[in-house]
């Protein structure tokens, strides 16, 4: 049902995951909820997946993540300092000890010159603390910036398991 590369991606995250003991949290906007799809499409990832959040909308960050509102009002939803909050707030709220949060400009529309489409924030935060990506994907057409993100997440959390 998922791209080969994401089943592997989420396959090495889910071992690396088990191996350390670790649980995941997701924090997703545009992306939808795919990372924690690839991530629970994988046998076995009931012993690391914790929880998944998307929260699509500003009020939904705010409500579910605990996004401080005046963060979007002042950076923007598509933003390192959303990004963070999003991870932040999703380990707390998720319990568990790895997240890992996606917002982003998917396309067709929503971009500007500032904010292209294509343009995503990725955060990842763990024992380590919080770590930040920003990608500029270009228009690859709404379904080829997900993927790239849902990939781009992936190895995200992969590298800050590597280094727990």
């Amino acid at each position: 049902m998922l791209p080969e590369d994401v089943v592997e991606a989420a396959t090495g995250v889910i071992r690396a995951a088990v191996a350390r003991g670790m649980t995941l949290v997701t924090a997703e906007s545009c992306t939808g909820g795919l990372v924690a799809g690839a991530l629970t499409a994988v046998a076995g990832s009931s012993a690391a997946v914790e929880a998944g959040f998307v929260t699509y909308s500003n009020a939904a960050k705010t409500r579910l993540i605990g996004v401080d509102a005046a963060i979007i009002a002042a950076h923007g939803a598509v933003s390192e300092e959303t990004a963070r909050a999003m991870a932040q707030g999703a380990r707390a709220r998720g319990a568990g000890d790895l997240a890992v949060s996606i917002t982003g400009i998917a396309g067709p529309g929503g971009g500007s010159a500032d904010k292209p489409v294509g343009l995503v924030h990725f955060a990842t935060a763990g024992p380590r603390g919080v770590r930040h990506r920003e990608v500029r994907f270009g228009d690859l057409g709404r379904d080829g910036v997900r993927h790239a993100a849902v990939l781009t997440a992936l190895e995200m959390l992969q590298e800050q398991l590597a280094d727990d």
